[in-house]
């Protein structure tokens, strides 16, 4: 097991600056773009992670440390974002990197002891989970759509440079 409480910290603080360097002042086309029907654009990820904050960790991670409570996690919705009215990078950028510090400073005062990463609740497709799979969960989702944003990216070049796509992994994920 790898799970280290504060290198987790570590990756879940640097997620909006990396977000910042890589999304901001780059022309709409690069933010727009996306790998066809169905699938999101930059922009609609980082609205994705924002609905995530305010719906997901935080209040899961309260449940689980709720005493003496059921601790039946609230059903997410993964497609909320796309419903909400659209929005600059730099704003959706702004709230995202608000509330992921707020949500820091959460995560860092409610674990008291080790043994609280073992404490569990009840997700609604998965039954029985612990914080640290929670946790260990938030930061890979993290991981997940910064690799996504690349990917899709990346994608957008993928006829343009020819041959060489055999040498570019990305491009044939």
């Amino acid at each position: 097991m790898n799970f280290n409480l504060n290198e987790s910290i570590e990756v879940l603080e640097r997620t909006p600056l990396t977000l910042e360097y890589l999304l901001l002042g780059l022309s709409p086309s690069w933010l727009q773009n996306n790998e066809g029907e169905g699938t999101w654009n930059p922009l609609e990820v980082v609205e994705h992670l924002i609905v995530g904050e305010k719906e997901d960790w935080i209040p899961r991670l309260e449940a689980i440390l709720q005493p003496d409570k059921v601790k039946l996690f609230t059903p997410f919705d993964r497609f909320a974002h796309l419903h909400k009215q659209s929005r600059t990078i730099e704003e959706s950028l702004k709230e995202f990197k608000e509330i992921r510090t707020e949500n820091i400073v959460i995560l860092k005062n409610s674990i008291r002891a080790e043994e609280d990463l073992q404490l569990t609740g009840i997700h609604p497709d998965f039954g029985e989970v612990t914080l640290k799979q929670l946790l260990s969960t938030w930061v890979v989702h993290d991981l997940t759509h910064i690799s996504q944003i690349v990917r899709v990216m990346a994608n957008r070049y993928k006829v343009d440079v020819g041959p060489w796509k055999a040498y570019l992994s990305i491009l044939n994920s």
